[in-house]
């Protein structure tokens, strides 16, 4: 803009006057430099009409199975946010890129994301060791993470807000519906070989043992990718546990259920609790595999609520009817969702802005229902246990009457 050397500031009233009557047509003609200043101050990719943002998921390897529902639950959410006008009157572009399956991987492409691609926000992530890899670029390059999988907890960050659950919220939930549902006493702890299982377990173990005065009776670790359970499996026959506690994921989880199923282990009979398995891997392990198991999340394809219809229905029209939708896919589509509201609410896209907004933000039309930030970047939620069906669904059978708060660092399980 040309100074005007009869004010002071360079800013005449004729000014002011000609930018008021233009107001009306800003949303076309685009914003003025001090309006685009004021929601973008530090060097984001961010337009007059556009925003971009981050999706870092998993499309290749062996977590492929549970990642690719993330992948399309958020490009729906941001499909359905710009069909309703965007954010901050600013339609979302997307940059995509795969992790791979490989943690190192993860934390170069979010460097990239951040450093080069400028996104005021990225949405990926599902394993604990690819968060844990990222975690240090985000709060270095200062980014915003939007993470969708249910964890161990023991973390809290400025830079992340965690759309999934915690530990309290469902590996301490779970254990307490078995051992007062079943009564059970004896339990085999199972799970693939990174933090999030041997850290899950862990918990699990100091709850069974502390708190529950119950038993483990045998706990073992697998490789991602593992595909040969036959030797754990007959040493669950001979212990003969009341729970098989199973954190496995990934593509495993399809060997080890055909495997556990030709051995004769009938999960109508036999008690299996997983907090890993959705009706993500089900899709490939197969109901008929499966069929009797429990599962503690807090989101099942089959809830019955008008948002969780709306969002199925939406979700199959995007994606075809026979596409399954998991805890963690539906974790990951309220990430867009909080996000924009978080921007409205800051009226800013800048991150510190944005990390300071969250505590409070609520997304009312959640599938799951009702959810809400709370201060310590967790979500309020319920948690729920569902049992699986021969057609690859759940059974909601108990769910919390209330949100539980969420609780990452509890007393006595650090």
């Amino acid at each position: 803009m040309s100074s005007n050397s009869g004010n002071s500031d360079g800013f005449s009233r004729r000014h002011i006057l000609s930018g008021l009557a233009a107001a009306p047509a800003l949303g076309l003609l685009g914003r003025p430099a001090w309006a685009q200043a004021s929601v973008n101050t530090t060097g984001l990719a961010v337009t007059d009409t556009e925003v971009t943002v981050g999706i870092l998921h998993s499309v290749t390897g062996t977590m492929a199975i549970s990642e690719t529902g993330s992948v399309e639950a958020e490009k729906l959410a941001i499909d359905q946010i710009n069909a309703q006008g965007g954010v901050l009157g600013r339609k979302i572009k997307f940059i995509q890129e795969d992790g791979a399956s490989d943690w190192p991987t993860f934390a170069e492409k979010a460097k990239k994301l951040l450093v080069n691609d400028k996104c005021a926000a990225v949405f990926g992530c599902w394993t604990s060791a690819s968060r844990k890899a990222v975690l240090p670029v985000f709060e270095q390059y200062n980014g915003m993470l939007y993470y969708p999988t249910f964890y161990e907890g023991l973390e809290q960050s400025k830079n992340v807000i965690y759309t999934g659950q915690e530990a309290t919220q469902q590996i301490i939930a779970g254990l307490n519906w078995v051992a007062k549902e079943k009564g059970a006493k004896t339990f085999y702890l199972l799970g693939s070989d990174y933090i999030w299982p041997r850290t899950s377990n862990k918990i699990a173990r100091k709850h069974i043992e502390n708190v529950l005065k119950t038993k483990v009776v045998g706990e073992e670790y697998f490789p991602l990718g593992h595909t040969q359970f036959n030797s754990v499996i007959n040493k669950i026959k001979l212990t003969k546990p009341d729970v098989i506690y199973a954190i496995i994921v990934g593509g495993s989880n399809v060997a080890f259920y055909k495997q556990l199923k030709a051995a004769g282990i009938d999960l109508s009979k036999q008690t299996l609790l997983t907090i890993s398995v959705t009706e993500d891997e089900i899709d490939g392990i197969g109901g008929e595999n499966i069929a009797g198991a429990y599962a503690c999340m807090k989101y099942f394809q089959s809830l019955d609520n008008p948002n969780n219809k709306a969002f199925v229905s939406a979700f199959h029209k995007m994606w075809g009817d026979k596409t399954v939708i998991g805890d963690v896919t539906q974790a990951a589509y309220l990430g867009p969702w909080l996000w924009k509201l978080t921007v409205e609410k800051a009226g800013s896209f800048d991150i510190d802005k944005v990390a300071a907004a969250s505590p409070g933000v609520e997304f009312k039309g959640a599938p799951e229902g009702y959810v809400r930030i709370h201060e310590n970047h967790h979500l309020w939620s319920k948690t729920r246990v569902g049992r699986a069906r021969t057609d690859g669904q759940y059974d909601v059978i108990y769910e919390t009457a209330d949100l539980v708060e969420p609780d990452p660092f509890p007393k006595g399980y650090q």
